[in-house]
């Protein structure tokens, strides 16, 4: 009887044990997603109403880099048979006939192209419309008697977007420029837990250097930021924030703990039966 009367005992120690560790992980959980729901800095383009958007004003034009590609066509309508002396395709310098298409040029590390007729041009720095309006004009009157109509196109506009959100990878921009709300939206915007007010922007200028830079969408001011339009292969990354990572350490701790209570149960209830007998 005594025997028995202790196992009893026992069996409700364990039990008050074993209903504290739990109360404890569901504590800390909560406490933990209490947290996450007070997280600062969530919505964007705060305090709008106390900055100077003035500054932001101006259209923006990407400018040419070292290792763009670029498609340029050249249309002449007094003889559009010039025209051909200006758009090189694969056929007409000796390539099969299936491969037509227009050549494209890639920017050399130096900035230049090499262009029909033209020769080497020094285009690094130049929007698409000042390389537009550039070829038209050497063109025009040494070549051809009107102006013609020259269209440049960048084919390598791209951008990066990892990290904490909803379609991370790489994105190809069809109109030549995309400001860090528009690449984030391609991306299928940041994710509750990301680090909203603090996404890196990693960025290599014409010159080859690289460099990180600090962004913050949070704030209205942003839109007066030299970084708020994005440059072709710029890389964004969008960290998780504390309690997200917070949260993910604790889950694991939760788990060794149940795993460890699961163990302490059966060595226990092994124990148990070993004494009944």
């Amino acid at each position: 009887m005594l025997l028995k009367a202790n196992l009893s005992f026992f069996n409700v120690n364990l039990m008050k044990k074993l209903m504290f560790f739990v109360a404890l992980a569901l504590s800390l959980m909560f406490f933990s997603n209490g947290c996450t729901s007070l997280e600062k800095n969530v919505l964007y383009l705060q305090n709008s109403d106390s900055i100077d958007l003035s500054l932001a004003k101006g259209l923006y034009d990407a400018k040419i880099m070292p290792k763009d590609v670029l498609k340029i066509y050249v249309i002449t309508p007094e003889n559009t048979e010039v025209s051909r002396m200006f758009n090189m395709t694969r056929a007409n310098i000796g390539g099969s006939q299936s491969g037509a298409s227009t050549i494209d040029y890639q920017v050399s590390n130096d900035g230049k192209i090499n262009f029909p007729i033209l020769g080497e041009i020094y285009v690094k720095g130049m929007t698409i419309n000042e390389l537009q309006d550039y070829i038209a004009g050497r063109l025009t009157g040494t070549y051809l008697r009107n102006r013609p109509v020259v269209t440049v196109e960048m084919e390598s506009f791209k951008i990066t977007v990892l990290g904490e959100v909803g379609k991370p990878g790489q994105y190809t921009i069809s109109k030549g420029k995309v400001n860090i709300y528009e690449a984030l939206a391609l991306a299928g915007d940041m994710g509750m837990q990301a680090k909203r007010d603090e996404i890196k922007l990693v960025r290599e200028d014409a010159n080859g250097n690289k460099n990180i830079y600090i962004l913050d969408p949070t704030s209205a001011d942003m839109i007066n930021s030299p970084f708020y339009q994005l440059q072709q292969n710029d890389v964004l990354y969008v960290r998780q924030n504390n309690a997200r990572i917070r949260n993910s350490r604790l889950s694991s701790e939760v788990t060794v703990w149940f795993s460890s209570l699961s163990l302490l149960m059966s060595v226990t209830a092994f124990l148990i039966n070993l004494l009944k007998k």
